[in-house]
């Protein structure tokens, strides 16, 4: 089968498309026919070596995080799942490669589509709407009636984190471009600041939460709209000593991660606020019901029209870190 794969750490790093044999699969597995392939940001990270620290790999290995596929096979142990189901997933942290023709995936990290999407807009879905349904619930353990302000919101992890927080009963803020406000404000959103005319720091005040999808320069502005007692969650900023904590690290990445994150953690504890950094993993029972919010709402992940396939596997990255892809870039087959 053909897999594109990272063969050493490097700023400008190439994947090399070859021939590989398909994976066995073990008895609480599954083989997957890989249908769509969504090429993320995240990438970049991974092949770079920028997360060795929470995720060191084998190399060569195959890149890719989420896609959707048809189950091939199963193994002796599976039982909620058969041949020629339509799944999508967001692949174990220690075992990506969906940038492969077929993939070993463990049952309990699929799910079956949503049945209001196709494999391309499916592939689309995993990354954030487990991103956002473990940040907003495990995280944030956000409730019913509570604020979350989502900075940057109006792209593609907005999509599924409005919905979400609003089946949950929250109210929603998002900050973003003015173009896309109006969908914004159709996904949930219960109040919109475009930030061409309006500053959401001079706007917003005592929200519960706030969710960081802009990095470490807003660090300062994200803290001073949020309540005594309330936290800040980081896609972007970098992770902290509670991060290390939490994923159970060695006392030498417990140290470095301290070290890292401990100018954040200390302008939030003078607030009274929790700083809190995620880096997402599979979750099957997770990916099934945000399948339900996603039916439920009707969403469509936006997908790239650019059509790509494995061999234009470099030209899809190119056109993700360059940050101009309208939609999620997908690669299929």
């Amino acid at each position: 089968m053909k897999a594109a794969q990272l063969d050493k750490y490097e700023k400008e790093f190439k994947l090399i498309v070859r021939d590989i044999p398909i994976p066995e699969i073990k008895e609480d597995e599954v083989l997957v026919k890989v249908k769509a392939a969504a090429v993320n940001p995240l990438e970049k990270l991974v092949g770079t070596g920028s997360v060795k620290l929470i995720q060191d790999y084998n190399l060569p290995m195959t890149m890719g995080n989420e896609l959707s596929g048809i189950i091939e096979k199963i193994g002796n142990k599976v039982t909620t799942f058969k041949k020629n189901d339509a799944i999508y997933t967001r692949l174990p942290l220690n075992n990506i490669g969906a940038f492969a023709e077929y993939v070993a995936v463990p049952a309990s990290a699929i799910s079956k589509m949503p049945v209001n999407l196709d494999f391309k807009s499916a592939a689309a879905a995993p990354l954030t709407g487990l991103t956002a349904y473990q940040g907003l619930f495990e995280e944030l353990n956000g409730q019913a009636g509570e604020t979350v302000l989502i900075t940057g919101g109006s792209g593609s992890f907005g999509e599924l984190a409005i919905p979400v927080a609003k089946n949950a009963g929250m109210r929603v803020i998002v900050s973003g471009s003015a173009r896309l406000k109006e969908k914004t404000l159709r996904l949930g959103a219960d109040q919109y600041i475009s930030y061409e005319t309006e500053n959401y720091w001079e706007s917003v005040r005592d929200v519960d939460y706030v969710i960081d999808t802009l990095g470490g320069s807003e660090f300062d502005r994200e803290l001073s709209v949020i309540k005594t007692g309330g936290r800040l969650l980081s896609l972007r900023t970098g992770p902290n000593k509670r991060f290390a904590h939490t994923h159970q690290f060695g006392m030498t990445k417990r140290m470095l991660f301290s070290m890292v994150g401990s100018k954040f953690d200390r302008k939030a504890s003078k607030k009274n606020v929790q700083y809190h950094f995620i880096f997402v993993r599979s979750n099957g029972f997770q990916l099934y019901e945000l399948s339900k919010i996603i039916e439920k709402n009707n969403i469509i992940p936006a997908v790239n029209n650019t059509i790509f396939n494995i061999d234009d596997i470099n030209d899809a990255l190119d056109l993700v870190f360059k940050g101009h892809s309208n939609g999620k870039v997908v690669i299929t087959f």
